[in-house]
């Protein structure tokens, strides 16, 4: 009797815990259907409300929702956005790999036991600092030092991609670092049997091995850059022109949307353009999204 009340006692919590984690998924796919759907919605208003063609929405330079017909406008061309939130996240990219690699590759396989235990808790720590104390820091040091040793006024893309690539090295450093240490062992141990040297097995073999993990890591890291807002605006200028170089002062996507959202009235083209402007910046999370699957099954078929 005893071991069949247990039994009816395991059941019932089997069926509760598939009722919760059922509802839970569920409430999380029906969460990202109305969002995708609300965000479409009114990013598509631009397009099918105010009649403005795709092609001058993406590739004008020419911003003026604000003006009237007479005075040339209303225009709402995006180019200045996209191409500030590109070269940005791009340049923030390339310049945190190598260090973020680097970083992991020490920690997993070169540094001793005592180094892990603080390299990796620090790591976490720049993961956890909110984005306004990045943008706050680079506003207070990095502009400032800018201005006063390289040229321009401070606010520039440098600045820019350089807070961004800090704010992305713990993404990348973490995912990499698991991505090696979960590699089996005895591929090293072979490399070594052969007569490799470390540098030998870890260019050679592991690197080469963990390139699905660390791409993933990339494409995140990638993807945290293009939606950063605040961090970005606080250092970047905001100036709606295309920048002639890297001390030039540069404005992003997020950075408009966060600056004129709250100035318009809904509804109005103006408006309109901003949310299309954030349903582009959805359609182009989904795309890392599908990146990011695309090189896990890449790299499992690989293997």
């Amino acid at each position: 009797m005893n071991l069949l009340y247990k039994a009816l006692n395991l059941s019932g919590s089997e069926k509760l815990g598939r009722i919760l984690t059922t509802g839970a998924a569920a409430i999380a796919i029906i969460s990202t259907i109305t969002i995708v759907f609300f965000i479409s919605s009114k990013g598509l208003s631009t397009f099918l409300v105010n009649g403005v063609s795709v092609k001058d929405f993406l590739f004008s330079t020419h911003w003026l929702p604000d003006r009237l017909p007479e005075e040339g406008g209303p225009q709402v061309g995006v180019l200045v956005f996209i191409f500030g939130s590109l070269t940005v996240s791009l340049l923030a990219v390339l310049l945190s790999t190598p260090l973020s690699v680097a970083c992991a590759v020490f920690i997993a396989e070169i540094a001793p036991n005592w180094g892990q235990r603080v390299l990796q808790p620090a790591i976490e720590i720049l993961a956890g600092i909110p984005s306004v104390v990045y943008g706050y820091i680079g506003l207070s040091v990095l502009v400032p030092f800018i201005r006063n040793n390289i040229g321009g006024l401070g606010f520039s893309v440098l600045a820019g991609f350089l807070v961004l690539s800090v704010m992305i090295l713990p993404t990348i450093v973490s995912i990499s670092t698991d991505t090696l240490r979960a590699l089996p062992g005895e591929w090293k141990e072979a490399a070594y049997a052969l007569g490799a040297t470390r540098w030998q097995a870890i260019r050679m073999v592991l690197l080469p091995a963990a390139r699905s993990g660390i791409m993933t890591g990339i494409v995140l890291g990638l993807a945290r850059a293009f939606g950063e807002a605040l961090a970005v605006q606080m250092v970047i200028g905001n100036t709606r022109k295309i920048p002639g170089s890297i001390l030039d002062p540069i404005i992003t996507l997020t950075s408009a949307i966060t600056m004129d959202m709250g100035n318009t009235p809904m509804g109005s083209l103006w408006n309109n353009s901003l949310w299309s402007m954030g349903l582009l910046l959805l359609i182009m999370s989904f795309f890392f999204i599908v990146m990011i699957r695309f090189i896990a099954l890449k790299g499992g078929a690989a293997r």
